[in-house]
């Protein structure tokens, strides 16, 4: 069977287009394994640019998930960066 270059790249798109649904759809549920070391009423999700907190009772967690080899985004970087130097504020706003 041959392919054009652009048959192959649509190919290659779709593919890639199913992986981050595949993902996205699936970190939804990460917290509800057996696996995962926190309540699943603790987390909730975000999506981006990290995929959720807990909020357990003694500490705030930062979650992201990842299979395989995928590796952290370059603001998924910064964010545990940030975490880790603990440059994380609250606030309060109050609308008038």
């Amino acid at each position: 069977m041959d392919f054009t270059q652009s048959e192959l790249a649509e190919l290659s798109f779709s593919k890639s287009s199913q992986s981050v649904k595949y993902g996205k759809l699936t970190e939804q549920w990460i917290p509800f394994t057996k696996d995962f070391p926190y309540s699943p009423e603790q987390f909730r999700f975000i999506g981006t640019p990290i995929d959720g907190l807990v909020f357990a009772d003694d500490k705030i967690v930062f979650c992201e998930f990842k299979a395989a080899s995928s590796q952290l985004s370059d603001k998924q970087k910064r964010v545990k960066e940030l975490v880790e130097a603990k440059a994380v504020d609250w606030l309060e706003y109050r609308i008038k």
